[in-house]
This record gives structure tokens, sequence and C-alpha cells, in this order.
């Protein structure tokens, strides 16, 4: 009997989430989302991941940012402290969940509603801080990256995106489903390494949420939106 073939050599995708942002001022009056930028400890993780991959002699063929201020930012320092100079792509399909207004959020529901994306298996109509919904994000990330699966010009890309979009991704290699694990955890400058294949289910998922400046994370205890939320509601 003849031995099976030898799958083809799969690619290597570096997911990284953007470095820290300040969402809320010291009164918990929220900033604009699409416009922040990177604060001092999001600088500094970017910087340390750009220095791991110049470290294991990583080198990247493309890489694809969101085009929010935030990836744009971290993706720069990436190649900088990594010593390469690439273009950015921006893909607008794979921005970060979309909340709504807070203020009209009640009292009641508010706790729900910021962190009820990022608990179990998610079904896919709860809805992010009153916006838009698990499977409406799901919509337009599924597509995207099988559109980037399609696409034979690379080897290895950096994609710098979202915790929400980065868990969205992770769920479907994780499970090969149309599902939302909401429990994956991205702290701010992480990188998670997935292998794929030429076939859709052909997915290795190498390492999650690994975080260059503490990769212990000894003193992680909340979630990002946990914190959030108790941010917020200083000013409510």
């Amino acid at each position: 009997m003849l031995e099976p073939p030898v799958p083809a050599l799969r690619r290597r995708v570096y997911l990284m989430r953007h470095g820290s942002v300040t969402y809320f001022d010291e009164s918990g009056k929220p900033f604009l989302p699409e416009t922040v930028a990177l604060n001092p400890d999001g600088q500094a993780q970017a910087d340390a991941a750009g220095h791991a991959f110049r470290e294991a002699g990583v080198t990247f063929d493309r890489v694809i940012v969101s085009g929010l201020p935030r990836t744009v930012e971290t993706a720069r320092r990436v190649l900088a402290a990594s010593g390469q100079q690439i273009e950015l792509e921006t893909w607008p399909e794979l921005h970060e969940i979309r909340g709504g207004r807070l203020s009209s959020i009640p009292a009641q529901e508010l706790r729900r509603a910021f962190t009820g994306a990022f608990e179990g298996v998610v079904a896919e109509d709860q809805r992010f801080l009153g916006g838009e919904s698990v499977g409406e994000m799901m919509d337009r990330v599924h597509p995207a990256i099988d559109r980037l699966r399609a696409q034979p010009d690379w080897d290895t890309v950096l994609l710098v995106l979202h915790g929400g979009v980065n868990c969205a991704i992770l769920s479907l290699a994780l499970t090969g489903q149309r599902l939302f694990l909401g429990g994956l955890s991205q702290a701010a400058g992480c990188i998670n390494a997935l292998d794929v294949g030429s076939d859709p289910l052909d997915w290795v998922v190498r390492f999650v949420n690994y975080v260059p400046p503490g990769p212990l994370q000894p003193d992680a205890r909340a979630t990002t939106m946990e914190q959030l939320f108790e941010q917020y509601r200083k000013g409510r």
C-alpha cells in the first residue's frame, strides 16, 4: 500500500493585538475609539514584540492592519524594532467589533454590554456595547481570512488587529467552525502564531497570547473588558 503524500508545508500567520491605549480619561469619559493612539505602555509593548521577532530571525512577507491608528502605530513600531521595511496593507473588514453609544445603555445592562461578548461560547446575536453583534463581526472577518489564505504570494504574514477580531480568528482556527470563544484572552501587544495549510480545516495553533515584556503574566487576573468597565463606571 502506498504511503499517503506528505502535506505541503504550512504557512505562518503571526497575529498580534495592538499595544495598550487609553480609552477613558481619569473621570471615566470615553475618547473616540477610532482615534486613540498607543500610550507609553503600548509603545513599549510594540517595541518589545519587534525585538522578539528580530531575535528569532522572523521576517514578514506582508503586514496587514485594520487601519485604526492603534494598529498602524503598533505595526510600524514592530517593523522598526525588527529592522524591516514593509508597506502596510489596510483591510478595513478587520476593524474591531463596533460598539454603540455607551450613554444609551441602561445602567442594569452595562456590565453585560461590556463583558458579554467575551464570556464562554458566545451567541451570535450577542451585541458589543449595544452595537455590532458577534455574528455580524464574523460575517466580515471570516471571508477576509479566507481571501488571505487563497493568496499565494506570502509565506509569513503579520496581522496587527484587535482583541475581538483576534478571538474570531483563533476560534475558527481552534474549532474549524463558526464559533466565537470569548474566553480567549488577548493582552495588549500580544502575539499568537498560527500555521495554515491548503485545506480549509488545516490550522495549527502554535501559541496564544504571548506577551514579550511579561510572558508569564503573573499579575493578570481581570479581562480587558472588565478593566474598561471599571474605568467607565467612574463617570457613569
